[in-house]
């Protein structure tokens, strides 16, 4: 038995069903993850648009280390300089307002709908598109635009309808005496990697401020630079009135916010809304220091730069195979959509060496850190190519070679890159 295969069997003896692992993970650098083996897989997936600024950073690392050593936990019982600098920062960068931090996109979902129902003071409904995702607990999942994230849960908790995204006449539609808020993803993650359309975001701008309700996003995974934005709002010259954040915050540490401007600001008061372990020391020092990589390394202009050079050979692929039929997305939050089960071509990948995603049944989900370099784009559309090649073959030559030369045995070639990967991987296995 291998070391993958012996921890993929205490995995699945002791810990709950409700993914599907298909490797065992024990040690990432940059842009690479190795498993329990020792091979190595380029890593375009992120840990879900979580790791933005790459495995284990060295600023990361530190902030996260030197804070463990100071102060991890107090509770918000008491001040600490990390959450006001952090609250700070986020208010400066976004909406000129205030923050609350939590610790996960579902629960600064929840905080976001608990934000609107407070505000609406007796209005409770809030407007959420169809095909969005905004999380598992109960409300989220009631927010969901997706039956197949509430089937088995039922009843589900009344005060949310579902408008078609992009659609602004649906939304006006639904938004009544009840409505409290629209909640949208400015680019929807697990329902396909579909942007929001710039009219449709005016719009709905414009009809919250009719109503005097509030406009909310959800920048749970579009957030943090994904889009070559800070937020992903932010490419839409539009301002929502308050947005959720966590994956990236934290780059892998588990944190959350609710970000809201002027408008929603106040409305939390002492006994209103509280997390135990909302804006710890420990978790505003790994957010704080991810904010500085962003911005010292100009990873917001490298997203842009990197989204496109991916999205030119995403096009490529659109016209070159037959069963690719379209790619979309925004800055490095990019989609290859298919005319069939993205699945195989997901697995097909890893096998050789990508780690990609399969959403919405038939979208492979692009998700690499921001500062990932030409070089592993090249690497990483090679392969793509050469999968997409064995598995859908070529639609304008039939005898076209893929453009890769086994990559699986190229990604094996760079174990160098981050310095004794085997005996790194058997170090970490306990």
């Amino acid at each position: 038995m291998s070391k993958s295969e012996e921890i993929a069997a205490k995995f699945n003896e002791y810990v709950m069903p409700t993914y599907t692992p298909g490797l065992a993970l024990v040690r990432g650098k940059g842009t690479r993850v190795w498993d329990a083996d020792g091979k190595v897989y380029l890593d375009f997936g992120c840990g879900i648009s979580v790791v933005n600024v790459g495995h284990c950073h060295p600023a990361v690392v530190g902030a996260i280390s030197e804070q463990a050593g100071i102060l991890m936990h107090v509770s918000n019982l008491y001040y600490t300089r990390n959450e006001a600098e952090l609250a700070e920062k986020l208010s400066s960068l976004s909406l000129g307002g205030k923050v609350f931090f939590c610790n996960s996109g579902a629960e600064a979902n929840e905080g976001l709908i608990k934000l609107a129902r407070l505000r609406g003071n007796g209005r409770y409904e809030v407007v959420c598109m169809k095909n969005s995702f905004h999380g598992r607990t109960l409300a989220t999942a009631a927010a969901t635009g997706q039956d197949k994230i509430k089937k088995g849960f039922e009843p589900m908790p009344e005060g949310f309808v579902h408008a078609e995204f992009n659609n602004i006449d649906s939304v006006a539609s639904l938004v009544g005496d009840k409505t409290a808020a629209v909640l949208l993803e400015p680019v929807q993650g697990e329902g396909g990697v579909i942007p929001a359309d710039p009219e449709f975001m005016h719009a709905v701008r414009a009809l919250c401020d009719e109503k005097d309700i509030l406009m909310l996003c959800d920048e749970v995974q579009c957030g943090m630079g994904r889009t070559g934005h800070w937020f992903a709002y932010q490419g839409y010259e539009v301002m929502p009135d308050a947005f959720s954040l966590a994956k990236a915050l934290g780059s892998g540490y588990p944190i959350g916010a609710v970000v809201a401007g002027p408008k929603a600001a106040d409305v939390f008061q002492p006994g209103k809304h509280a997390s135990t372990f909302g804006g710890t020391p420990l978790a505003c020092a790994a957010a704080l220091a991810t904010l500085q990589v962003i911005e010292e390394e100009d990873l917001l202009e490298r997203a842009s730069v990197a989204g496109c050079a991916i999205m030119k050979a995403l096009d490529e692929f659109v016209d070159k195979y037959v069963h690719v039929s379209a790619a979309r997305g925004r800055g490095l939050m990019l989609g290859l959509v298919l005319d069939g089960p993205a699945k195989p071509l997901v697995d097909k990948m890893t096998d050789v060496g990508l780690l990609t995603l399969a959403t919405a049944e038939n979208v492979v989900r692009i998700l690499p850190p921001l500062n990932v370099k030409d070089s592993e784009i090249e690497e990483a559309m090679d392969i793509m190519d050469e999968c997409l090649a064995e598995l859908h073959g070529a639609a304008s030559d039939e005898d076209a070679t893929p453009a890769g030369d086994g990559s699986g045995q190229a990604a094996e070639a760079v174990e160098d890159d981050s310095a004794e990967p085997v005996a790194a991987a058997e170090a970490v296995e306990e």
